[in-house]
């Protein structure tokens, strides 16, 4: 009876290999865990770069210049450590406008780059007025 008692308390607890197994599993579970958290915050980082690049570049075309003010040609600056340019060019269609319209389109490019290198561009068409001389 007493080789009986001895032997039951010589198996109670875990070897050496399980308690690596399940460290390893452990391991493996947390840097799984760990990936997933890196790239939601890659995510999280170029999702706020690219709201403030529109945000910025709404405010530039909300504050163009009126309609008889834009002229053709390029305007640039720097608003929040962000670089933006302004190109206004005549808009060139594939169908012919007519000859007697007061108003031509103008193509307006908005660009704004961001400090660390991103660039978001904005393309609209603003009429202006044509001056009868």
């Amino acid at each position: 009876m007493l080789r009986a008692i001895a032997h039951s308390r010589a198996t109670d607890g875990f070897t050496l290999i399980e308690v690596l197994i399940a460290l390893a599993i452990v391991a493996v579970s947390l840097s799984a865990i760990g990936a997933v958290i890196a790239t939601s915050v890659r995510g999280v980082r170029s999702i706020e770069r690219r709201l403030s690049q529109i945000e910025i570049a709404r405010g530039i075309a909300a504050a163009l210049p009126d309609r008889d003010q834009l002229l053709v040609g390029s305007l640039q600056g720097e608003i929040a450590a962000h670089r933006w340019r302004i190109d206004t060019s005549p808009f060139i269609a594939n169908f012919p406008a007519p000859p007697s319209t007061l108003w031509v389109p103008q193509a307006v490019v908005v660009t704004v780059r961001s400090p660390s290198g991103g660039a978001l561009q904005i393309e609209t068409v603003r009429l202006h007025q044509r001056f009868n001389r």
